[in-house]
């Protein structure tokens, strides 16, 4: 049921970033700027559905690995995968002292599971399997897609907004706002942040109760919240572009507090909180 519920959001919400997206092209260059949006919009969201995983794992460099060259994390995860009753996902190893881990892909089928060097080398097995156990579990609520899909879009509104700033349409009734498009290259990624935010905080609670399920105590993912997020100011992530902030289990980039509006991820002390109480 929650996985029904789960997709009918994401139609809504899909829906929403390419209505903002056709919006923005018509605020900044009138009817044909509305028609050119629309294609594109389309072509982006086409993208992104294909090509948003190894895109995300490409700006990563993250590197696949088998049995044999990290058998523990491997068999971690193939382990974990068969309780959660989905197909064991590829395994990728990121070259990045900052403990952080994401997955990604269009669905169980082909799916993968990126983890930092950083977070192998900082948590203890069992903290390791719990965060595997939240990246399955996001994996098998099919929450990837849509996350990847709203850091894709969410960059092409702004690629919009500098593309018909310096490339202008023609016609009197199609005459451009410079103003809108300077607007709309600083809000319209506000806007579509604010709705990938929607997506990403209530899935990261959902993520943790169920990965806290499969390792059989909520404290192991408890303990390792605790040590990514205060590492995360102490160990800048380097790679990773901002709009894919969403994806990781811990807010990377930065130790604050996740209180404020524009933070992809629910506070350390909300998300421990519902892990113990549940």
């Amino acid at each position: 049921m929650y996985r029904f519920i789960n997709n009918i959001k994401t139609a809504f919400l899909l829906s929403g970033l390419w209505m903002l997206f056709v919006f923005a092209g018509r605020a900044i260059a009138g009817q044909t700027g509305m028609y050119v949006a629309l294609v594109l919009g389309g072509m982006t969201s086409v993208f992104a559905f294909f090509f948003s995983a190894k895109l995300a794992l490409a700006s990563m460099r993250a590197q696949p690995v088998d049995p044999r060259q990290a058998p523990e994390l491997y068999e971690m995860v193939e382990e974990l995968a068969q309780k959660a009753n989905i197909p064991t996902p590829k395994i990728y190893i990121c070259p990045q002292q900052a403990p952080n881990a994401f997955a990604t892909g269009r669905s169980p089928r082909n799916a993968a599971v990126c983890v930092t060097q950083g977070l192998m080398q900082m948590l203890n097995h069992n903290e390791l399997k719990a965060v595997i156990a939240h990246e399955l579990a996001h994996i098998k609520h099919r929450d990837i897609l849509i996350a990847s899909i709203a850091a894709v879009i969410a960059g092409g509104i702004s690629a919009l907004g500098y593309m018909f700033y310096f490339m202008p349409l023609g016609g009197d009734d199609d005459d451009g706002n410079p103003l809108a498009a300077i607007a709309l290259m600083i809000l319209a990624p506000i806007a579509a942040v604010l709705i990938q935010m929607a997506i990403s905080r209530r899935r990261e609670f959902n993520a943790d109760n169920y990965g806290a399920e499969l390792v059989g105590n909520p404290k192991y993912l408890a303990d390792a919240l605790t040590r990514l997020h205060n590492s995360a100011s102490r160990i800048p992530m380097h790679l990773a572009m901002e709009s894919q902030k969403a994806l990781f289990i811990v807010k990377p980039f930065t130790g604050k507090k996740a209180k404020d509006l524009f933070s992809s991820h629910p506070s350390l002390e909300d998300r421990i909180a519902a892990l113990m109480n549940n």
